[in-house]
């Protein structure tokens, strides 16, 4: 009889338990993510705030990983805009996403 040699899968909620420590999650969605017709002063103003939020979060390194990783196209994710990330992918800084991904937050 053949034996099968099975490994249980991960847990799903042990890759997003994560986002349970966001400063975001106490902050109103809408600061992250631009209205269709937000332009100009309006869009980098919220922007920026959102930035705040990020900047003192615990958890910013791997939001930002996971916004890259998955290739998140909205939003401020890791204290970046969507382009700011897709400027970062691009630039092809696997070691700095690395680092980001391992370090102990």
């Amino acid at each position: 009889m053949f034996m099968r040699s099975y490994t249980s899968p991960r847990p799903l909620a042990d890759e997003w338990d994560w986002q349970l420590s966001g400063t975001c999650r106490d902050t109103d969605p809408a600061l992250f993510y631009d209205d269709t017709n937000e332009r100009g002063s309006r869009r980098a103003k919220r922007e920026s705030s959102a930035k705040l939020v990020c900047a003192r979060c615990p958890v910013v390194q791997r939001c930002l990983v996971h916004a890259i990783q998955t290739g998140e196209p909205h939003g401020i994710w890791g204290g970046m805009t969507a382009t700011e990330r897709e400027s970062l992918r691009k630039s092809r800084t696997e070691p700095l996403i690395s680092a980001a991904a391992s370090s102990p937050e």
